[in-house]
């Protein structure tokens, strides 16, 4: 299990604090462009959902425009999301310590981590996170596909194209709501911003959260000494 928790950037710097790499510039910027394709793909998204939200193609030049870009932004997303997903699908893998943990979520929800069983990189709620985003990504891009009509209208039918406006627009509904527990959980669990923003965590941060994998960095020496001083 370890060695699908560790990526190669992570190692802990002793200090005050301890600092405990976590995200490299690479994973960051794919994160970023992950997160800005989902907002802009909501907003535009939601302004053909329904008409009290049309004045949202504002934001983008226009109704004509917004339709035009909107699926491009879907291209984008899901290209940046492959990137994340070859990055941490490994990391995401459900295991038998998982069952634990949830176990006891009513300990983390009343706040007493301490009672908290030790996981690894991710917890069972990220990991559910993660899957479900994936498969819901796959879905928008499949349905979007089949009713981009500007390049693919002879790829399906009319019959077929509006059970593809249904299920896109479902998945495209609970991508939205997933989205929103991603960014409150990031919110509410204090630090953990920094790793998207500066890659790194604390040491204490690393220690409530993601015990296990702390610990099997410090048994790894993945320790890096402090810089000599210069001369």
């Amino acid at each position: 299990m370890a060695d699908r928790d560790i990526a190669k950037e992570d190692a802990i710097h002793p200090g005050r604090p301890v600092v405990v790499s976590r995200y490299n510039l690479g994973a960051r910027i794919n994160h970023w462009i992950t997160a800005a394709s989902l907002i802009l793909l909501a907003l535009s998204g939601l302004a053909f959902f329904h008409p009290s939200l049309f004045f949202l193609t504002g934001l983008f030049g226009g109704g004509q425009d917004a339709r035009a870009i909107h699926p491009w932004i879907g291209v984008v997303l899901f290209f940046s999301f492959a990137g994340l997903f070859i990055r941490f699908w490994r990391a995401n893998l459900p295991e038998k310590s998982d069952k634990a943990w949830l176990a006891h979520a009513n300990d983390m929800i009343t706040g007493n981590e301490e009672k908290m069983p030790e996981v690894g990189r991710y917890n069972p709620i990220q990991k559910f996170n993660f899957w479900v985003m994936a498969i819901l990504i796959i879905a928008l891009i499949v349905t979007g596909f089949a009713i981009w009509d500007q390049y693919f209208f002879d790829w399906t039918t009319i019959p077929q194209k509006r059970i593809a406006v249904l299920i896109h627009s479902l998945a495209a509904v609970a991508l939205i709501c997933i989205w929103i527990v991603h960014v409150y959980a990031a919110i509410w669990a204090r630090g953990t911003l920094s790793a998207m923003t500066r890659g790194s965590v604390t040491g204490g941060w690393a220690w409530k959260h993601h015990r296990r994998w702390l610990k099997e960095l410090a048994e790894r020496h993945r320790v890096k000494k402090p810089a000599a001083p210069a001369e």
